[in-house]
């Protein structure tokens, strides 16, 4: 299957890229925060770091801000996921020059925040189908919204069925041959957030397509509006 159906989405940066300041009734830009995620050899989250600049201040540690704003919906409504290109824009725009590599924007991580992991629960068959090797079951969550144009939009980036599950709000799928994955965005935890569920089916111990999927679609979903909380995986 092509990366058409992940919604063209560019090679995925290292480090996540926000502006910061966005918010109504006056949209302004204050800043950038630049965010990192740390995770296990089975892609689960394991921690995240950060950092944010702001012309004033200059490089600052941001672990308040990035607590805050996936649990404070009015620090939420003040940050807004964007490339690196458009953060490199906002950047120059408010007299910081060039932005700094990936590799020297790491040296302003000072706060690590742990996330806590468990044990993969088992979601689903205890055995995957014949033929298969392995069944994973990933949760990535979010925070934000959708409004009805980027839904849209999303659903034909993906080729949702028009009877796509019930309670999904787009779906995809991807068959190398050698691994089937399916995904489906739905609304969790009453309402507050966004899950986008993934189920592999390996049919070998290489796991390199999971990963590349699960950053291609968070991707995806960060170009559509929404932030990457953590990464969980049942099974």
């Amino acid at each position: 299957m092509s990366t058409d159906l992940l919604g063209t989405a560019p090679v995925p940066a290292l480090l996540d890229y926000h502006l910061v300041g966005v918010g109504a009734p006056n949209p302004t830009v204050e800043g950038i925060l630049v965010e990192e995620f740390t995770r296990h050899h089975d892609f689960t989250t394991t921690g995240l770091d950060s950092a944010a600049w702001t012309p004033a201040v200059g490089w600052w540690s941001a672990a308040a801000l990035s607590r805050g704003m996936r649990t404070d919906p009015e620090v939420l409504a003040r940050v807004l996921p964007a490339s690196r290109q458009r953060a490199e824009a906002v950047y120059r725009a408010l007299g910081g020059g060039q932005l700094p590599g990936e590799t020297v924007l790491r040296t302003h991580f000072r706060d690590h925040q742990p996330i806590a992991t468990t044990a993969p629960l088992r979601l689903g068959p205890a055995h995957p189908p014949a033929g298969f090797h392995e069944r994973r079951v990933y949760r990535v969550l979010f925070v934000k919204d959708l409004d009805a144009e980027q839904m849209t939009s999303l659903r034909t980036a993906w080729r949702t069925p028009a009877d796509c599950p019930s309670g999904s709000a787009a779906s995809g799928r991807r068959d190398t041959g050698t691994e089937q994955i399916t995904w489906e965005l739905r609304r969790v935890g009453r309402h507050l957030a966004w899950g986008l569920d993934l189920t592999a089916l390996l049919s070998t111990d290489a796991t390199e397509a999971v990963g590349s999927t699960l950053a291609e679609l968070t991707t995806v979903l960060r170009g559509h509006g929404l932030i990457p909380v953590t990464t969980e995986r049942f099974s």
